[in-house]
């Protein structure tokens, strides 16, 4: 297995386990689970990396696209919300931190949400973490 590909498992692993545990908030309340949409995690991806690159912490850079217009641009017709997070080092922690945060957590909670993607983007300054969320 090569090196680059041994790194995409490990990062794919990071953020399903994310998803599993935002699932297990969910059931908590008896609201069904939300399922991974590849699209979603694509520009969930691309926005944690844009992030981290362009050294800013937001759901939209100055002049960037709105998380809706990234989504819709990965191709999901039914975007709904993103969550953003930076520093925590684990999907415990990450979503610990958002279930904290009144905003963060209504997202998650979402009934009408079904789909997912979570993005995770590492590097020096990081973890950098984005949640997107779909109808």
């Amino acid at each position: 297995m090569a090196l680059g590909s041994s790194r995409d498992l490990v990062r794919t692993q990071t953020e399903d386990k994310v998803v599993r545990l935002v699932n297990v908030e969910r059931e908590k309340r008896r609201l069904g689970p939300l399922h991974v949409d590849e699209r979603l995690r694509r520009a969930a991806r691309g926005h944690s990396a844009d992030m981290a690159r362009r050294g800013f912490f937001a759901h939209q850079a100055t002049r960037g696209p709105s998380p809706f217009e990234r989504m819709l641009a990965a191709g999901f017709e039914d975007p709904g919300g993103e969550n953003i997070a930076a520093g925590q080092g684990t999907p415990a922690a990450v979503v610990h931190a958002w279930m904290q945060s009144i905003p963060h957590r209504a997202n998650i909670l979402n009934a009408d949400f079904r789909f997912i993607g979570v993005g995770l983007h590492i590097d020096a300054t990081g973890p950098w973490w984005t949640q997107n969320f779909g109808y």
